[in-house]
């Protein structure tokens, strides 16, 4: 049953194809399109889940390997394991949800599409699932490289075109920080090719480093360890997610903190450490170090913030940081906890940024300040689902953000013979120090959103002819049945701004969209109510939040649709650890054979 994960990434790859070969015949399905073929690679993946044989997760199953440049002795190498099935099964799921997002919703889906080149949308976001996914399949060196770096090009594309304000040095910080990160990356593969003679990532696993001297091991793993940490990230070379995440589309925050970020941690889990024993043994308290700063830096930085985006940004750099502490400790019950994590902080962290869309929908903003409190009285559902996901985040028990914050934890106070222990029970106390900071920056967040009496009233759905892009410019596609990414006026290339839009190409144009009359505001708070264009088309309420009425339109069909499975996973990982561990922990014990 190979076929079934060669299945996986072409199906998107032909989908995305399609779109540029029969832009017209497509065009009036758009809306569907991308859901249609998401939904497919879902249903391969959940087909992939259901075959797995469970009795052995540390086997690789679905193998194929092939030649692919046989000049170069490269082959096509395509497998799966307890590790990488839960990342793939997240990856198509959340690729799946973005589309609901998107596409679902009737006039609300071609208002969200209106003006927003969705050809060149959705066709992004299949080239960016085919890179997703084939990263957790690939098992060649050079192969994961591909798959790694493909990823690359559309979500610059998705932040510099379809972000906020700042996206294009949003996008371009991110491009920079990551091929910088990749070049080092494959440095560190070729190191270890030119060693051993293969980029068979088996075959090196089960060496366990055979062939390779410690002094090579070590200099490899710096140099693979540097490119996975920026795409983790890890602190200090997280500088370009707050700005990536801020800027960016709601579904590419979504796909960026639920995938992006699992594809630098999973390359610590199948190719860092179980190739290369010695150099992480010798880099495992250093990694520890940066690992315990990440968690504190992030929850000190969550406290500052003032932009809800923002600010769950900087929390994935402190999660990350107990997903490194976890690899850090190189035993099972650390890496365990730092592959459930990896899980469960996508589930999470990609339903509050979906969240933080919806919120910011509604208001016009994410700043906490002027969104003014109370979106339990205005939208109790969604307020609700937010303090739910808030909580979650911060790792209550029951929940499946707990287990892999203890796991690594539990991990540091007895980490692997050869470690430092007294040096990792350190790590262990900032750790647990940040896992208390991180319980309040999210209290705070609730308290500054959710509870009190409302000043602000949502602003109502965006006007017609506005792209609902996360508050973006309006950008269209080009009427002749251009390329994805080719600008309707003006013809210039991806993301410059059309001539007469507010200034010269190449700078912002300013926001000026009306905001839209307060329909769900009594008549009594409604004469009070003032219009506030610093808050960025929020509805301020002078009347102390006397009078003020839930928002007749609080969560909607599609946000239910795309929230509830995230909610329902997070649940049933937190109520039964077991039901992933039990694929984990088999595997961990075989990658960590030579380490452990």
């Amino acid at each position: 049953m190979a076929w079934l994960l060669v299945a996986m990434p072409v199906v998107p790859l032909l989908g995305a194809l399609a779109l540029l070969l029969l832009p017209d015949a497509l065009r009036p399905a758009l809306r569907t399109y991308g859901l249609v073929v998401s939904g497919l690679v879902l249903a391969l993946a959940a087909v992939v889940v259901a075959a797995f044989d469970h009795r052995r997760p540390a086997a690789v199953q679905f193998e194929l390997d092939m030649p692919w440049i046989p000049g170069l002795g490269l082959r096509f190498h395509l497998g799966v394991d307890g590790v990488s099935l839960p990342l793939v099964a997240l990856t198509a799921l959340l690729t799946f949800l973005c589309f609901v997002y998107l596409c679902w919703g009737g006039a609300r889906a071609q208002e969200r599409f209106q003006g927003a080149r969705p050809r060149a949308l959705v066709f992004t976001l299949l080239v960016l699932e085919v890179g997703m996914i084939g990263t957790f399949l690939a098992l060649d060196l050079l192969l994961f490289f591909v798959f790694f770096e493909i990823v690359l090009v559309p979500m610059y594309f998705l932040i510099a075109i379809w972000g906020g304000g700042g996206r294009r040095a949003a996008a371009v910080k991110f491009i920079l920080y990551t091929l910088l990160g990749s070049v080092v990356m494959l440095l560190g593969l070729l190191l270890v090719w030119s060693q051993t003679g293969t980029l068979d990532v088996v075959a090196l696993s089960r060496a366990h480093g055979a062939g390779m001297s410690r002094a090579v091991q070590i200099l490899a793993f710096v140099a693979i360890g540097i490119g996975l940490a920026v795409k983790t990230p890890m602190w200090p070379l997280h500088t370009w997610l707050p700005d990536a995440h801020t800027e960016a589309p709601t579904v590419g925050s979504v796909l960026l903190a639920g995938v992006l970020l699992k594809m630098g941690t999973y390359g610590f889990a199948r190719i860092a450490i179980p190739v290369l024993p010695e150099g992480a043994t010798a880099v495992a308290p250093f990694l520890g170090a940066f690992a315990a700063v990440g968690i504190v830096y992030g929850a000190l930085a969550c406290l500052a913030q003032r932009d809800l985006k923002r600010m769950i940004a900087y929390s994935s750099v402190g999660h990350m940081g107990f997903v490194l502490l976890g690899f850090a400790t190189l035993t099972p019950v650390g890496v365990n906890g730092a592959l459930f994590a990896n899980v469960a902080h996508g589930l999470i962290t990609g339903l509050l940024f979906f969240l933080a869309g919806a919120v910011k929908e509604r208001y016009r903003t994410s700043d906490m300040p002027s969104l003014g409190g109370g979106l339990l009285a205005v939208m109790p559902r969604l307020g609700s689902v937010l303090t739910f996901a808030a909580i979650a985040s911060l790792g209550l028990p029951g929940l499946a953000g707990f287990w892999g914050e203890m796991l690594a934890l539990f991990g540091a106070f007895q980490p692997a013979p050869g470690l430092p222990r007294g040096l990792f029970l350190t790590y262990m106390v900032v750790g647990g120090l940040g896992a208390v900071l991180t319980a309040a920056y999210f209290l705070v967040m609730l308290s500054r959103v959710t509870h009190g009496r409302p000043t602000a009233q949502p602003a109502g759905e965006p006007p017609a002819g506005h792209a609902a892009m996360d508050g973006g410019p309006p950008a269209q596609e080009a009427p002749d049945g251009g390329p994805p990414g080719q600008e309707a006026r003006g013809g210039g290339p991806p993301g410059q701004e059309a001539p007469g839009v507010g200034g010269p190409p190449g700078r912002e144009a300013p926001d000026e969209r009306p905001v839209v009359p307060l329909g769900a505001v009594p008549r009594r708070a409604e004469e009070h109510a003032v219009t506030s264009a610093a808050a960025g088309g929020v509805a301020v309420s002078t009347g102390g939040g006397a009078g003020t009425a839930p928002y007749p339109d609080d969560i909607r069909g599609y946000e239910l649709a795309a929230w509830s499975p995230l909610v329902a996973l997070t649940l049933l990982f937190g109520l039964w650890p077991g039901l992933l561990l039990s694929l984990t922990t088999p595997a961990v014990q075989s990658l960590l054979g030579a380490v452990s």
